[in-house]
């Protein structure tokens, strides 16, 4: 394929809505303590504060980063690009 025909075919995709996701972390409970859960309820995820978070583009890893904050909105700021081997 040609460099005109591969720019042409990317552009028809750059508009693609797809889902970003950043993962905190995760953790198991049982239903019982989920049905207890009240508002303020604090929930100990698996991961520390200081690891990196992962970031999703439909379901697959693509990145990890640090959380920040921007204004009064979370943001996320990339350290590491996943590579193909992931």
């Amino acid at each position: 394929m040609d460099a005109t025909l591969e720019t042409r075919a990317l552009e028809r995709v750059l508009d693609v809505k797809v889902k970003l996701t950043v993962k905190l972390g995760s953790c198991q409970l049982p239903m019982k303590e989920i049905l207890d859960m009240t508002p303020g309820a604090v929930i100990q995820l698996d991961q520390q504060a200081r690891d990196p978070v992962g970031l999703y583009v439909n379901d697959k890893l693509i990145a990890h980063g640090e959380v920040v904050v921007v204004e009064d909105a979370f943001g996320i700021k990339i350290t590491d690009i996943v590579g193909n081997a992931s």
